[in-house]
């Protein structure tokens, strides 16, 4: 395993390059109202370059938003342990180096607090697949994962456990709160965001009346149409 990192070369340009990317994208999550205070976090894999091995970037453990710049990034391999960074870097790093370990297709992985979400994984219930919303960004319902310690790896082994083999790019941690993971860092911010936007509409919906569920072929329809047509391409 690698432990010294480049101090120039393609390697070190796609380590800064990322430290300036989560650096911006944590700005999103209190933009959003994602978190409070200093909880929540991003990270972003960046891939070995000329056979030195895959590293993360994640925000510092208790630093304030405000003080979040590139600079103050840190740089941890992939069983969590610090390579560069002048902070210990965030509570659960070891969850985010899991997921990258066992999930090679995912290059971003957040954190949030977000307040409806949150709510749902404190009552241990998954988010029904109600809102045509949902059939696009996450094939179905929103899953629950188990309980798990703040710490080690044991959240990651949850995040892994529930969303492999299931279309949800977000998944609520039990008592804890959400977890989303995507292609890159920009795409599990995008999901943090629209999760607790359909965490918060079927919640409110639910206070008028049962929601009225979507058929699978419907969904099925309204997932491919969104991951394979929607937006541009090219």
């Amino acid at each position: 395993m690698t432990t010294t990192l480049p101090t120039d070369g393609p390697m070190r340009a796609a380590i800064d390059a990322a430290k300036q990317r989560v650096a911006a994208l944590h700005a999103e999550l209190p933009r959003w109202n994602l978190v409070a205070w200093t909880a929540g976090n991003v990270s972003e894999r960046v891939p070995g370059v000329d056979g030195s091995d895959d590293v993360l970037v994640i925000k510092p453990s208790g630093v304030s938003y405000d003080e979040l710049d590139a600079a103050a990034m840190v740089v941890c391999d992939l069983d969590g342990r610090l390579l560069e960074g002048d902070h210990s870097p965030s509570s659960d790093t070891a969850a985010h180096a899991y997921v990258y370990r066992h999930m090679p297709e995912v290059n971003g992985v957040v954190h949030t607090h977000s307040t409806y979400a949150t709510a749902w994984a404190a009552r241990g219930e998954e988010i029904p697949c109600v809102l045509t919303m949902m059939g696009d960004e996450f094939g179905g319902p929103i899953p629950v994962g188990p309980f798990a310690i703040i710490g080690d790896d044991s959240i990651g082994r949850g995040i892994v456990e529930t969303l492999t083999g299931h279309r949800s790019t977000a998944v609520l941690m039990q008592n804890h709160g959400p977890f989303t993971i995507g292609k890159s860092a920009k795409a599990a911010v995008k999901t943090a965001v629209l999760l607790e936007e359909v965490a918060k509409t079927v919640h409110v919906s639910r206070q008028l009346g049962e929601p009225l569920p979507i058929d699978q072929k419907h969904i099925d329809s309204l997932y491919d149409r969104y991951q394979n047509v929607y937006g541009q391409k090219g």
